[in-house]
């Protein structure tokens, strides 16, 4: 049956003949509906939740990882304006694009360096306060000044307990820190495309690592048979979590604070487009119920993927979300943006957000790599090349057709009224010289 499904999204699709043949596309989303249509599991309430317990733990961060003393403990990146890099895809695409580009720095967000500080870091703090609690070392949240989280008895506690988890590379490196800077004992499981430097950071903080040939999807079911093995044992699942996807959205509501900051209005009449790198979905995928939350139908959320591996995309294009993955469709899943070479989508993700995602698109690895270059020549900002896949999402809905549409159909008719951001998902914990060979082989493409 799966195959007659297969068989017949590819029959009646020309886009995704286009996506099998690894072309860089832009798919316009035809099951979006407006916010209010659209019943969620979740709600502002788990959002704000989240919010508190990570504000709760910021003592503990300071007294943990000194470097984040000057934000007081709150793990948050910069938000930024990038003019020179606008004119240079007006110069690469040959189109003039009106609105403003920003950047979203997660790139640069302390102790993990990438997105996923948000979504792994917070969900090992909420299992290490649960711990607490349901052992009586947390007798209360009132008053209780959460440094305590760095004495010597909770890491004794737990010592006793192990946290593990399957990765590309950067959730890995998230939940290796954390967890071993709690007194864990740590597992990554990574797939075959992970960095050499992101094993080796994680083994040097004293995580386990193993290391598979194959690919995420592999990796994470390894990762929780073994966890299944060990009652003391938990697993951070990236395709299922309900919690690192409400860490991730919180960064919606620091976003609000940031564009109100920078005097930037979000309405109807001044739309804002964010486009999201996308691997297995739930760090896009929180941000993107998060900035829904609070914004509705005046936010534009897109997912962007590699093209070769074009999980999400080919989920959201044939509703069959995780029943299928990219090798179904011929594509192999081989891509220099380690951080997205994720085979299947997050079914969580995909079917709590078929109506909200605005759409998505494919980058190939020429273009990230292009643009990698291009961005720290004209604003001196360095990202590993999966971050440059939101760099193109402004371009696409100017000169693309079905981003046009997309327009037309919105009702936006003032194209210079539009803030886009792009959101740099990792890169400043790549070592220099690794930057470099990233940086050169931009400049060749």
């Amino acid at each position: 049956m799966l195959k007659l499904k297969i068989a017949d999204a590819i029959q009646n699709s020309h886009l995704l003949k286009n996506v099998m043949d690894l072309e860089e596309i832009f798919w316009r989303n035809p099951e979006y509906k407006s916010f209010l249509d659209v019943k969620l599991p979740l709600s502002r309430e788990d959002i704000d939740d989240a919010s508190r317990r990570l504000e709760r733990f910021a003592p503990y961060i300071v007294r943990a990882f000194p470097e984040t003393a000057v934000d007081g403990g709150i793990i948050e990146s910069r938000l930024v304006r990038v003019d020179s890099m606008k004119k240079e895809l007006e110069s690469i695409y040959g189109a003039v694009l009106p609105g403003q580009l920003l950047i979203k720095c997660d790139s640069h967000l302390k102790i993990s360096g990438s997105i996923k500080a948000r979504g792994g870091i917070y969900e090992v703090l909420k299992h290490a306060e649960d711990l607490a609690i349901s052992e009586g070392l947390l007798p209360g949240e009132k008053d209780v000044n959460y440094e305590i989280f760095a004495s010597s008895e909770f890491n004794e506690f737990y010592s006793e307990h192990e946290v593990a988890v399957g990765s590309t590379g950067n959730l890995g490196l998230s939940i290796g820190i954390m967890a071993a800077k709690l007194g864990f004992k740590a597992s990554v499981h990574m797939s075959a495309d992970a960095k050499q430097w992101k094993k080796d950071k994680l083994r040097s903080l004293g995580v386990n690592v193993h290391e598979y040939m194959s690919d995420y999807s592999a990796a994470v079911e390894a990762g929780r048979k073994e966890a299944e093995n060990n009652p003391k044992c938990y697993f951070v699942d990236d395709e299922n979590s309900t919690n690192l996807f409400l860490g991730y959205a919180v960064a919606a509501l620091r976003l609000k604070n940031q564009l109100d900051d920078m005097g930037i209005k979000v309405s109807g009449t001044h739309p804002l487009f964010v486009y999201l790198p996308c691997g297995v979905g739930g760090a896009p995928g929180g941000i993107a119920f998060g900035l829904k939350q609070i914004y509705g139908d005046d936010v534009h959320v897109f997912f962007a993927e590699p093209t070769h591996s074009p999980c999400m995309t080919i989920g959201l294009m044939t509703g069959l979300h995780n029943q299928v993955c990219v090798q179904d469709f011929g594509i192999d899943n081989v891509t220099e943006a380690d951080g997205l070479a994720v085979g299947r989508a997050s079914g969580l993700v995909g079917s709590m957000l078929q109506n909200l995602i605005s759409g998505c698109y494919t980058v190939s690895d020429g273009t990230m790599f292009k643009l990698l270059a291009k961005l720290a020549d004209s604003e001196n900002i360095m990202l590993e090349p999966s971050a440059l896949a939101g760099m193109t999402g402004i371009v696409n809905i100017i000169t693309a057709e079905s981003g046009r549409e997309y327009l037309l159909n919105q009702g936006i008719t003032n194209k210079e009224n539009i803030a886009h951001i792009a959101w740099a998902t990792g890169g400043s914990m790549v070592p220099d010289d690794i930057m470099r060979e990233y940086y050169n082989k931009g400049l060749k493409c």
